[in-house]
């Protein structure tokens, strides 16, 4: 009941920023706002989440817009809405749909921050840097506002971190969660299925009083999809496991 409620409020502050639907924002609680980006995948528009945060000294974003064109709006909205403009962003990997905009952003002079792994994978993959350096798990205070970056170990990316706001118990996982409407673990290009398992299993540990958990895809109202994301991998790595034995079994054969 309470999910269903909650599932509805959140429909109810839902923003449609463009005609087509590119873009929207959606009120979480207090002052934190999700905001999801579409792009085509396999002829389909596709949604990525991201969040930001309003503080009396700016807004901090974390994850920039998958699509590049509606960042520009997005910082005008964000303006025209809350009166503030955006002055950070941290990136939680490095692949496109939370990097992407990090050139328009620094362009507009607004501080962009990843760690260190996240900024070398952007180098190679010639994807856009940050121009900040985080040495290790950070703790930021921004207009009163605290929040924490974690990396947990490799996961859907090796360098993915979490964002942890401990005030309001929101727990920002970007594409390290899986949303419950995901029909299975996605991308796997750059994953490492058994570490993300243990690293799921960190996480759960670290903040188990979270409130508010965010996905990276798809709905993310159901706050069980920490949870969901922990079954996905052990049915994955069992899989592994027993057709790592099975092979094995005909090897010494």
């Amino acid at each position: 009941m309470l999910k269903t409620l909650f599932f509805f409020m959140t429909c109810l502050f839902t923003l449609n920023i463009s005609a087509q639907g590119k873009l929207e924002i959606s009120h979480l609680t207090g002052d934190f706002y999700i905001y999801t980006t579409y792009v085509d995948y396999e002829g389909t528009p596709f949604p990525s989440n991201s969040m930001y945060a309003v503080t009396p000294d700016g807004v901090v974003m974390f994850d920039t817009p998958w699509d590049t064109l509606q960042v520009v709006p997005l910082l005008d909205s964000i303006k025209a809405r809350h009166g503030r403009d955006v002055i950070m962003c941290i990136a939680t990997h490095f692949h496109d749909d939370r990097t992407a905009g990090f050139d328009i952003l620094k362009r507009l002079g607004i501080r962009t921050y990843s760690t260190l792994q996240t900024y070398e994978l952007c180098k190679v993959t010639n994807r856009p840097l940050a121009e900040f350096i985080l040495s290790g798990d950070t703790v930021f205070n921004i207009g009163g506002v605290e929040f924490e970056t974690f990396f947990p170990g490799a996961g859907h990316a090796p360098d993915n971190i979490v964002i942890w706001l401990p005030a309001s118990q929101i727990l920002y996982g970007g594409c390290f969660i899986k949303s419950t409407d995901a029909g299975g673990l996605g991308n796997l290009s750059h994953a490492d299925t058994k570490s993300w398992e243990t690293a799921v299993e960190k996480v759960m540990g670290r903040y188990p009083d979270a409130m508010y958990i965010i996905p990276g895809h798809e709905g993310w109202a159901d706050r069980g999809s920490l949870k969901y994301t922990y079954e996905l991998l052990k049915e994955a790595n069992g899989m592994k496991k027993e057709k790592n034995y099975k092979e094995k079994q005909f090897e010494d054969k």
